[in-house]
């Protein structure tokens, strides 16, 4: 059995998006900046899939820049508008995607005041702290996650997006990990930026999108050219954006039958590791159905000399899988946000990440060939 348990790094493309970008590929090649009828084609398209993606989260379609990735729309989201607007002072977290951490370390390097949120062991945010910090700090970027990309916490976008309107704060979120995975209202959510990526929801690498609330004040990053409204400079990817607006549209038209499905096998996983593997437990709130991402399970497994070796052992059994963020698999200082927790570092910590296309017996198999390295008596299959 060959089995993928990494899609909060990236998913396999939906063969339904693969098929409405493919005329984009092959036959509708036109630039979209060419006032000829194969540039108005394909303007079209692009239009057409910004009024999509729009309409899902509820936004006007001007609210919507497209960008090569999320990790572009975040730096445009911070540096496009701190600046812009005089901002003094910026909150994160120390569990942050490195897309924001190192953006708001390198804003503070220019100048920026720069607060971390304190967090409990688990990873929850003191938003009493983040109230604290706004009232001292009236001009402030606060950059939040929706959901942690390793450990699965959900944060309370709503309350931290209301806290941040109270004191005036310009609110992003980086919403990569729960965007095509939950609704997202933002005439309900008082954030100024959202930010999307198609292949985290079962669309093309390459393309991703910012939503800047409408009358927020940012400037491009990249010059050059009028396109997305002088927004962004450089000629479109068509046949990515077309890719995209589809695989939202997709997961959207689905949300609930996949949440159940990828639930129910996050449930399973769980109650099976901790009946074959002794002393195993999960990182965060991953555990907590009602505080994590669904498709995010963060095991830690017990102090062994196995654990220098796992994902190696795992992946020889065919079974692929993170330790922590595959931004940064090749890095040898480990997981910023296990570091942040406080976690024993002689334990082991697997990412499980699943999708709709993940199965119940690929669960059982992980958890039998996981189990088989760390109990000596031959388990029944």
């Amino acid at each position: 059995m060959n089995v993928y348990f990494d899609n909060a790094a990236t998913t396999p493309l939906d063969p339904e998006v693969l098929d409405a970008m493919l005329p984009f590929l092959q036959n509708h090649f036109g630039n979209p900046s060419s006032i000829h009828g194969h540039g108005r084609q394909v303007r079209a398209a692009i239009e057409n899939a910004r009024k999509t993606i729009a309409h899902l989260i509820n936004a006007a379609p001007a609210e919507i820049v497209f960008t090569s990735c999320g990790t572009e729309a975040d730096n445009y989201a911070a540096f496009g508008s701190v600046p812009t607007l005089g901002l003094t002072h910026g909150i994160t977290s120390k569990l942050e995607h490195h897309a924001v951490l190192h953006t708001m370390q390198a804003l503070e390097k220019q100048g920026m005041e720069l607060s971390y949120l304190r967090h409990d062991a688990q990873g929850r945010l003191d938003l009493a702290h983040l109230e604290e910090l706004l009232a001292t700090h009236p001009r402030t970027f606060v950059s939040l996650m929706h959901a942690n990309n390793e450990i699965g916490n959900l944060n309370d976008i709503v309350a931290i997006g209301d806290i941040c309107a109270q004191h005036n704060a310009v609110f992003h979120t980086d919403t990569v990990q729960t965007m095509g995975h939950y609704k997202h209202d933002v005439q309900q959510l008082k954030a100024n930026f959202l930010v999307g990526s198609a292949h985290k929801f079962h669309g093309p690498k390459g393309i991703g999108f910012l939503y800047r609330r409408s009358g927020q004040t940012v400037n491009a990053l990249i010059h050059g050219g009028s396109q997305e409204r002088n927004q962004r400079a450089g000629t479109e990817n068509v046949y990515g954006i077309v890719g995209l607006a589809k695989s939202l549209e997709i997961a959207y038209r689905g949300m609930a039958e996949h949440q159940q499905h990828i639930q129910g096998l996050k449930d399973r996983f769980m109650a099976k590791l901790r009946a074959e593997i002794e002393g195993v437990e999960f990182n965060g709130t991953s555990a907590e159905s009602d505080q994590s991402l669904y498709t995010v399970l963060s095991v830690s497994l017990p102090p062994s000399d196995l654990n220098e070796m796992l994902l190696f052992n795992l992946d020889i059994n065919h079974i692929s899988c993170s330790g922590g963020s595959a931004c940064t698999s090749g890095a040898n200082a480990g997981s910023h946000v296990l570091n942040a927790l406080g976690c024993d570092p002689n334990r082991g910590t697997i990412r499980f990440s699943m999708s709709k296309y993940n199965t119940a017996e690929e669960v059982d198999y992980a958890v039998v060939q996981l189990a088989k390295m760390y109990r000596r008596e031959p388990l029944k299959v």
